[in-house]
């Protein structure tokens, strides 16, 4: 058996962290790593690159376009796909996170029992 794909799930709400950790793990049969802020979840990227990153565009601080810059301008972790988790849904919001050259966007609130099939859409990877 192949070791499950890690993600690093990187959001400053405790709820959309629990749910989603669970659900990834519990349908997708994913190794989820959480971090609760940008900072953290550079240090976490760093110093273990997951396969992907789920990150919350909205956080206080270094919030989720900063966070990505920085992990963009590391080799470890430049070629980590990243996801945005995002509220901020409008035409020009999705062209603009778009720009920045992430793998994809999820809209908040999400469906939690479709998250791990639209995590696996958005990279490619088989079910």
């Amino acid at each position: 058996m192949t070791n499950p794909r890690r993600i690093l799930l990187v959001d400053d709400d405790d709820g959309i962290r629990a749910v989603a950790r669970t659900v990834l793990e519990m349908v997708g049969g994913y190794d989820v790593e959480t971090a609760s802020s940008g900072l953290e979840g550079l240090e976490k990227a760093r110093t273990s690159p997951p396969d992907a990153i789920v990150l919350d565009v909205m956080m206080p601080g270094l919030d989720g376009p900063g966070t990505f810059a920085r992990l963009q301008a590391h080799e470890e972790t430049r070629s980590v796909p990243v996801i945005l988790l995002t509220a901020k849904t409008q035409e020009a919001d999705r062209a603009r996170f778009a720009s920045l050259g992430v793998a994809g966007m999820l809209a908040k609130p999400f469906d939690p029992m479709a998250l791990s099939e639209q995590i696996a859409g958005i990279l490619g990877w088989a079910p």
